[in-house]
């Protein structure tokens, strides 16, 4: 090393210091595509993901392996499947999709044991921990096209994936999910990262692409989006981006709307990207960023059309009974809202039947979903029921049932219902009952 060469280190190494000290005990969630899997790179980051577990950051990996399934596929002979950019899993492909993911995860493992003399993991000592940290439950049929066993993130295992943290060790999780009944799905990695982020309240969604982030229109590298600024360049240039920015940039706008304070696109292309990043004041690449608050509250009549747009689109899909905006107006004094700087994200409503009420229109909106903010208003609503001499809630539902019996409901009967709602039940739309002792 130059008399050079050896000043800019230390100059970069003293100026690093605060950021050592400000990352030490943070919780970074990583989004690593299967492409960086197979890049000549790919040793450099699992160096640098080690010197950050030595620097005491917490871990937790999500590894993808689209290329991986397309070559296995390939291999086996079968065709791969895509509708709105999901892999359509049928059961005859589902061998070659985890036998390719189970190929990616072990490629992992086995980078993440390095530890020869004169390796940059020499005596790190790193722990790996895999599990059923993800509980999944089907796509189902989107545009008349059944996905089969494709799946999307139902709950992550908090309470698991922390005691695996908190015992020092790199979380690595892989795009599987499983259900109660003992189902296996493929998942998206960039949905397993963005809702693992959301549910550990992490500090840092830190997405791998194969770009330093996203350009503007100058081809000028954006440094700084918030989420207002993030939402508009969707807007913009959404369908200009390459396949894997726009998953890593939108895996940093939902988890950031979900609460995670920051998530940082870099590049699995370029050696040293990830330190850059974390460890200068400039950085590498685009940082989108969360500032705003939330509040829960009873709803108002000045909360009417928020609400009518909240729930409008689940009204088209058949998953909520319509209400125009003078019957919400009469009954506006049922709901409970989440409010996200002026704007509705979340609703629900409740019905007294003397010591039973209804629970009703439980709407989130879709940018805010998977962020437990369903669950807040159910917690309020249970409670707000309980003061007023409600002993069970009921609930009719056609297309969210695994929901409710997350939730501690039960499946009922029709003439469970108190008689006032037995006659207003609609036997065309055919809803399910489901109660819930809350005493």
């Amino acid at each position: 090393m130059t008399e050079s060469n050896q000043k800019d280190y230390v100059k970069w190494f003293r100026h690093s210091s605060p950021y050592i000290n400000a990352h030490r005990g943070k919780t970074f969630v990583v989004m690593l595509p299967g492409e960086a899997l197979g890049h000549s790179n790919f040793s450099n980051i699992i160096h640098d993901l080690a010197l950050l577990a030595s620097l005491g950051v917490r871990l937790v990996l999500v590894h993808g392996a689209r290329p991986q399934i397309d070559q296995r596929l390939i291999n086996d002979g079968r065709p791969s499947l895509f509708h709105q950019r999901l892999r359509i899993t049928d059961s005859d492909s589902l061998s070659s999709v985890l036998q390719a993911i189970g190929e990616a995860r072990i490629i992992m493992e086995a980078a993440l044991s390095t530890g020869l003399p004169n390796s940059p993991m020499h005596g790190s000592r790193i722990e790996v921990l895999s599990g059923n940290f993800v509980s999944a439950m089907p796509h189902g049929v989107l545009d008349g096209v059944d996905l089969q066993h494709t799946g999307k993130v139902r709950r992550i295992n908090v309470q698991q994936l922390t005691r695996s943290l908190d015992a020092g060790a790199i979380a690595l999780l892989s795009p599987l999910g499983y259900s109660a009944t003992g189902e296996v799905f493929n998942l998206t990695y960039a949905d397993v990262a963005t809702q693992v982020a959301s549910a550990l309240k992490a500090d840092k969604l830190l997405a791998f692409c194969d770009s330093d982030g996203a350009y503007d229109t100058d081809e000028q590298l954006i440094r700084q989006l918030t989420l207002a600024q993030c939402k508009e360049y969707f807007a913009e240039r959404g369908e200009s981006l390459g396949e894997l920015v726009h998953l890593a940039l939108e895996s940093a706008y939902l988890s950031c709307l979900q609460g995670v304070q920051r998530a940082q696109l870099i590049n699995y292309t370029t050696d040293g990207a990830l330190l850059g990043e974390l460890f200068t004041r400039d950085g590498q690449g685009t940082m989108v960023y969360s500032g705003q608050y939330e509040q829960l509250r009873v709803a108002t009549i000045e909360d009417v059309g928020g609400i009518l747009e909240l729930i409008s689109p689940l009204e088209e899909q058949g998953i909520l009974v319509r209400r125009s905006r003078e019957l919400l107006e009469t009954e506006i004094d049922k709901f409970h809202v989440m409010e996200k700087d002026g704007t509705v994200i979340a609703c629900a409503a409740l019905y007294p039947f003397g010591e039973v009420a209804e629970l009703a229109c439980v709407a989130t909106h879709p940018e805010y979903r998977k962020g437990g903010r369903a669950s807040q208003l159910l917690e309020q609503l249970e409670q707000r029921a309980r003061k007023g001499g409600t002993s069970k809630l009921f609930v009719l539902t056609t297309q969210t049932a695994h929901w409710f019996l997350e939730h501690g409901f039960l499946p009922g009967k029709i003439d469970d219902l108190p008689l006032e709602r037995q006659s207003m039940y609609n036997y065309k739309r055919g809803s399910k009952v489901f109660l819930k002792d809350i005493r």
